[in-house]
């Protein structure tokens, strides 16, 4: 049974390779993290990071398999702590793969929860340097019906691969 590589991110992904290499070029800047519509407060903690391979069936009856990374974000306030340097942030990530196997270029999931609030699945979009401070803006990660994205993949590469009378949008 050949399963589909469900690897290939969501353009607004990115792997856990990306966030590392631009953390370790930055490790003395505050690492922030923001999610529905603000950051995450100051005293948040990385409270698991986990590795999976799965293995599963989508709703076609397609066969997939994929790598992905979940790291759980705690989001508290905690004394007068500051946001956590991107050293830090890196360092945690090199201390788990001590024990745990984690790929570099595998899915990147983030958990985030406030302790009260049930925990939301959020992916990361490319940190960006500004105000001295890296910042890294997560959106929820929604459901999906994949043979139709892969359906429509398909379709806006036929579309855009046609010889064009006139310019379209994703033809020059």
């Amino acid at each position: 049974m050949n399963a589909i590589d469900n690897s290939k991110m969501q353009t607004n992904d990115i792997c856990l390779g990306d966030l590392m290499n631009i953390l370790s070029s930055a490790k003395d800047f505050p690492l922030i993290f923001y999610y529905d519509g603000r950051p995450v407060k100051p005293g948040y903690h990385v409270t698991e990071v986990k590795a999976g391979q799965f293995s599963a069936l989508d709703c076609g009856a397609n066969p997939e398999a994929w790598a992905e990374i979940f790291i759980q974000l705690w989001d508290i306030e905690e004394g007068d702590r500051t946001h956590m340097p991107a050293g830090k942030f890196h360092a945690i990530i090199r201390k788990v793969t001590e024990h745990v196997q984690l790929d570099d270029t595998a899915k990147l999931t983030f958990e985030v929860s406030d302790g009260v609030r049930p925990m939301q699945l959020y992916c990361a979009a490319m940190p960006a340097l500004r105000a001295g401070a890296i910042h890294v803006e997560l959106s929820p990660r929604p459901a999906s019906c994949k043979p139709r994205d892969r359906w429509l993949a398909e379709q806006n590469e036929v579309s855009c691969c046609r010889p064009s009378v006139g310019k379209s949008a994703c033809c020059p």
